[in-house]
């Protein structure tokens, strides 16, 4: 059963521009996995951008926003093994999650042009043989 939707789209340079202009940003926002995956990247920036899609996606699907004390960082979005994301939930977020039945995080994004967009659907009851929901203790 489908239990939200939402999708995103980031210009890469104003993501760039913000993680420059404003110190910590990058740290309020990714998880320290994140920004070693993202740095180790030849172009950090998109990588970066990506995620933040990602996020926004989930918390649209959510139909939430960043609120009730949920961070940028309760919703990690890291690279798996077969080349797919894997979406890791913690604190407000993985609460969140479980309130709403969410079983899985069905998540594709992509990078072009100077823009990263992201998809997401989020899944309760079955299961469709995707990503399943990670939640870190």
């Amino acid at each position: 059963m489908i239990i939200g939707i939402g999708v995103d789209l980031v210009k890469i340079s104003r993501l760039e521009k913000a993680g420059s202009a404003h110190p910590g940003f990058l740290e309020r926002v990714f998880t320290q996995k994140e920004r070693d995956y993202c740095n180790r990247q030849k172009f950090p920036p998109q990588h970066y951008a990506a995620r933040f899609a990602s996020k926004e996606a989930i918390l649209k699907a959510f139909g939430t926003g960043l609120s009730a004390g949920m961070k940028w960082t309760d919703i990690e979005v890291l690279h798996g093994i077969g080349g797919g994301p894997i979406v890791n939930l913690t604190g407000i977020a993985k609460d969140h999650a479980d309130l709403k039945g969410v079983k899985q995080i069905l998540l594709s994004y992509s990078h072009d042009e100077g823009y990263a967009v992201a998809y997401v659907v989020l899944i309760g009851g079955a299961r469709f043989g995707a990503t399943e929901v990670h939640h870190e203790a």
